[in-house]
């Protein structure tokens, strides 16, 4: 079997929000944590008898600690309800019927068939989900909150938006106005079958002034040149040049890494803009001290990124600010701000760049 599940009976909901549940459940004698998906398995209630996925807990992998809900006895059997004719998760037993941007009994459907271009909008271009909140609040405090900012979730990481708490509280404090979830991935205020038509859409049919774009909570790598999730951020900076917008990649800079091969300038990001990103992107960098700050251009120097790419280096500490004063908790690779303080001043530099773009 190439995943494993148990019975368990629900003790205790501990959230309920649109799309999401999260509670305790007892399985084999032992009390965890779980998830429900409330589009897939319906509403939980304590007491319920279900079916848990329990594979990422039995291989120690980052789902958070969570069990998952695969079958909800008391919701056995349930309808089609709404419009739409889109699949995601195709040809799985848990494959689900949207309502995608683009499809013909869209209401937005004449609007996706003439948008073409992004007619040079801003995207910032992620490779891990934790880059996303200080790009948006350097964007948002410096253009007063008046900026529209969407959120395209890309399928590189966990599926369903409503797993992100981060999406959740960034949009409850303003600095994400709309989700789109691209691909795979599903749950955003509007579903895009691809990362074209997802940013297409951002642009020409939410009349977004920036989008960031970048994969759900959870990469994949596998300590290999190409093996990881993230690649896709070279592939989204084609997608956005391509469509006409400004590609603004988010480099992955780390001095509190004890990973070599992540130490200053990730050799994922060094692959990524030397080989996988075909098209000429802008590199953000953040005013590091200064010897910080020459380490890392002299690391992508070594590599020809300067000759591929341009560099910007920008203050992007008001991003950061921006975030903390909400008090929305940064988080990357379970180092917070004092041991990656650089790391999210980069995501907020893309932020600060962005909006000179504007």
């Amino acid at each position: 079997m190439y995943l494993s599940k148990k019975r368990g009976t629900i003790k205790k909901i501990l959230l309920s929000r649109k799309g999401i549940q999260k509670g305790e459940i007892e399985v084999a004698g032992k009390t965890a944590k779980v998830i429900n998906y409330t589009e897939l398995t319906g509403f939980l209630k304590e007491g319920d008898e279900v079916i848990v996925n329990t594979t990422a807990i039995e291989l120690g992998l980052g789902s958070g600690g969570y069990h998952f809900v695969v079958l909800n006895f008391s919701n056995l059997e349930s309808s089609l309800e709404g419009t739409g004719h889109i699949i995601k998760m195709r040809y799985t037993p848990y494959q689900l019927k949207v309502l995608s941007i683009e499809e013909q009994t869209s209401s937005y459907h004449e609007k996706m068939k003439g948008s073409e271009s992004l007619r040079k909008m801003p995207v910032i271009i992620c490779s891990l989900h934790s880059m996303i909140p200080c790009a948006a609040g350097a964007v948002k405090e410096l253009t007063n909150y008046n900026a529209k900012i969407a959120y395209v979730m890309t399928d590189g990481g966990a599926l369903p938006c409503v797993f992100s708490d981060l999406v959740h509280l960034l949009k409850k404090n303003g600095f994400i106005d709309v989700t789109i979830t691209a691909g795979h991935a599903f749950g955003g205020d509007f579903e895009a079958i691809n990362i074209y038509s997802g940013l297409l859409a951002a642009k020409n049919v939410l009349n977004c002034d920036i989008a960031i774009v970048g994969m759900g909570p959870g990469i994949t790598g596998s300590g290999t040149k190409y093996g990881f999730s993230g690649i896709e951020q070279g592939e989204i900076i084609n997608s956005v040049a391509i469509l006409g917008g400004i590609p603004i990649a988010v480099p992955r800079i780390s001095f509190g890494d004890p990973r070599k091969r992540h130490y200053g300038v990730s050799h994922h990001t060094l692959t990524i803009l030397r080989e996988i990103a075909l098209k000429k992107a802008i590199v953000a960098l953040h005013k590091y001290e200064q010897g910080r700050l020459d380490y890392v251009l002299n690391e992508l120097q070594k590599k020809e990124i300067d000759k591929k790419h341009r560099i910007i280096v920008k203050d992007g500490s008001i991003g950061v600010d921006a975030v903390v004063s909400r008090n929305i908790k940064l988080s990357t690779m379970n180092r917070g701000i004092d041991e990656e303080y650089d790391f999210f001043c980069t995501s907020g530099a893309a932020g600060a760049i962005a909006v000179d773009f504007l």
